[in-house]
């Protein structure tokens, strides 16, 4: 069994906690922990004279990898769609691939967010304070979802405009969590031999707004909620695999036909004087 905490070192933790945290003290990395506990001036021994020597990032902090974002191929987002086995999944992924909502945001819609009429549904969104924001939907999600809605009234559970959109659809009736909607796509990854996650989806509809000329990047922002541009500017940086194809199509194309000079020529009739051909 792991040893408790014994009330000394508490104690001690709660001591050194709140010397770093007091007003004037900084607290971002080991580094400063340990000149703060210490007592000694950070930055002690720097000349007033010269500029503080500013860093790209902090010290004891690891350089943070660029990972470009992960899309679903077509032929795999195909099969995911055909191991899908009950509308309420149908609905649910072409909800998730249709809005680009996080998995949190779809699991709290409830039946007064969404309005076919309009096109959109409405998530509450992280960092907003409870706010909620609109989100485009394709008309085969609002297809999947009625079919999805018609069914759950024939079982009779009705839910109120208030209630979740998303309910389990064994054993007594219950909103759906994310462990439950982890599960069914853990199943589908297993038989399809895929490793797509939930936010993968929200990856593959950015990627796809990015690709379509007709939509600005500004567009695609909005629709992925981002706070800032250069977040969805991200997604204008080409896939690895797509590099490839283009490259080996640049080495396997056949090479053009050896094109005849077009310079100027001698007259034929100088010619004939010079060497009396004539």
């Amino acid at each position: 069994m792991p040893r408790r905490p014994s009330t000394t070192r508490c104690q001690c933790w709660r001591r050194s906690t709140t010397t770093i945290c007091r007003p004037g003290r900084v607290r971002w990395s080991p580094r400063y922990h340990r000149q703060s506990r210490d007592g000694r001036r950070l930055q002690a021994h720097h000349n007033p004279l010269e500029p503080f020597r500013l860093h790209r990032r902090g010290a004891y902090r690891q350089k943070q990898v660029d990972r470009e974002p992960r899309a679903v191929p077509d032929d795999v987002v195909e099969d995911l769609f055909t191991f899908l086995g009950c509308h309420r999944d149908r609905a649910l992924f072409s909800m998730f691939l249709s809005s680009g909502a996080r998995a949190a945001e779809m699991l709290g819609m409830t039946i007064g967010d969404v309005h076919p009429g309009e096109g959109r549904i409405y998530v509450q969104t992280k960092g907003l304070g409870g706010a909620k924001e609109a989100c485009p939907a394709s008309p085969e999600a609002f297809a999947w979802l009625a079919l999805y809605l018609g069914e759950l009234a024939q079982d009779g559970h009705r839910p109120a405009p208030d209630e979740p959109v998303w309910w389990t659809l064994r054993g007594p009736t219950r909103p759906l969590t994310y462990t439950a909607l982890r599960a069914v796509l853990n199943r589908i990854n297993a038989r399809i031999g895929a490793n797509i996650t939930l936010h993968d989806l929200r990856h593959t509809l950015c990627l796809r707004l990015i690709e379509n000329p007709a939509i600005t990047l500004v567009d695609a922002q909005q629709v992925m909620r981002h706070r800032r541009i250069t977040t969805t500017s991200t997604y204008l940086r080409p896939r690895i695999d797509e590099v490839i194809t283009k490259v080996h199509e640049h080495y396997t194309r056949p090479k053009p036909p050896p094109r005849p000079l077009t310079g100027w020529t001698y007259d034929p009739d100088d010619l004939a004087d010079v060497f009396g051909n004539r």
